[in-house]
């Protein structure tokens, strides 16, 4: 006797299959994408040229192989690294406080972040060498972006509920803070120091190299993978915190893990990118629509179309004013304010104070 119940693929609702096919589909986007960065260039390059430098370099002209070992592909490495963390956090942040408007960059995060790199760049070098920098700045990013998501969420919290206006009021306050103790720093700064400050405020990938690479990667990696442990977590926190707890979720330990992992994540992308914005509210939004809210799809998924939105955006920034170079906080901040506002719109009753 054959039954009436639809698989459970089928079911109302269900879109897991969507999602499984969506992750395929973006991580063919990712590898097509970073092959084209890596051609992109003042010098082109064909795909051909670029696979004999990358797999077989003895068939490679010694000009061609300089070109994508010491130029593009760490940048796209990089591009890649950056994107899908400050995709992969705004997704955690919007989980976390259940409103698709957080971000680490619209809520001050990414400024506390900002503030201690800078902090790092103007005192660090003078207290510790210029040589420790590299491995000073991620965690001092790192312990900024912390202290600014534990500052927002304790005064966004009351009660067990987290008031969204008074997220985004607070939010701004914070920003400002830190943007008035960066300038204080940046005033105090040599020149030297200051044209390195400049790449903060803007943003850029221009100054990819594999020693970054190789010291950012273990804190990015850790971070996602932490993160990822708990995407059930998020699913049940979505139903409310008293419903996630009668579910046997250990909602503190939740908020805990995401509060550590989206300070990490966004410190260690200032740390090496500066500051680049609307990469953590329009992915998560958009794959939202497209694959649904379940947090083990939408994490993975938010980790591959940001690393692609943002090795396109660096593909442009480097060539719509070629031979200069566009900031890439310029070229996001572009295609993302529209979107954040249009968000802003459609969800205006999230926001009523």
């Amino acid at each position: 006797m054959e039954s009436d119940a639809a698989p459970p693929a089928r079911l109302a609702g269900d879109r897991s299959a969507r999602a499984k096919l969506a992750l395929i589909l973006l991580a063919v986007l990712l590898a097509a994408t970073a092959l084209v960065s890596i051609m992109t260039g003042p010098v082109p390059l064909s795909i051909a040229t670029v696979l004999d430098a990358i797999f077989a370099p003895e068939n490679a002209d010694l000009r061609d192989q300089a070109i994508v070992w010491s130029v593009r592909l760490p940048r796209t490495i990089l591009a890649i690294l950056v994107g899908g963390a400050l995709a992969f956090a705004g997704a955690m942040m919007q989980g976390l406080f259940r409103n698709p408007l957080a971000d680490p960059g619209i809520i001050g995060v990414s400024a506390g972040a900002t503030f201690a790199a800078i902090a790092a760049i103007v005192l660090g070098e003078a207290l510790l060498g210029a040589a420790a920098l590299i491995y000073v700045l991620p965690i001092g990013a790192f312990v900024g972006g912390l202290l600014a998501t534990i500052t927002l969420y304790l005064i966004a919290t009351r009660r067990g509920r987290t008031s969204v206006a008074t997220m985004l009021l607070g939010g701004i306050a914070i920003a400002a803070m830190m943007m008035a103790a960066s300038g204080v720093l940046i005033f105090k700064s040599n020149d030297q120091q200051l044209r390195e400050l400049t790449f903060w405020s803007l943003g850029s990938l221009g100054g990819a190299s594999w020693p970054k690479i190789f010291a950012t990667t273990p804190f990015i990696l850790f971070a996602l993978l932490v993160g990822g442990s708990v995407a059930s977590g998020f699913n049940a926190l979505a139903l409310g915190e008293a419903e996630a707890r009668h579910l046997g979720i250990p909602v503190q330990v939740l908020k805990r893990i995401a509060i550590i992992s989206v300070a990490l994540l966004t410190g260690t992308a200032v740390a090496v990118s500066g500051s680049i914005g609307f990469i953590g509210i329009v992915v998560p939004h958009l794959l939202r629509l497209a694959i649904g809210p379940d947090h083990r799809y939408l994490l993975p998924a938010s980790i591959f179309l940001g690393a692609v939105l943002l090795t396109g955006a660096d593909m442009v920034s480097r060539t719509i004013v070629a031979p200069a170079e566009l900031p890439i906080g310029i070229v996001t901040a572009m295609l993302g304010a529209p979107f954040f506002l249009w968000i802003l719109l459609r969800n205006r009753n999230l926001v009523d104070l």
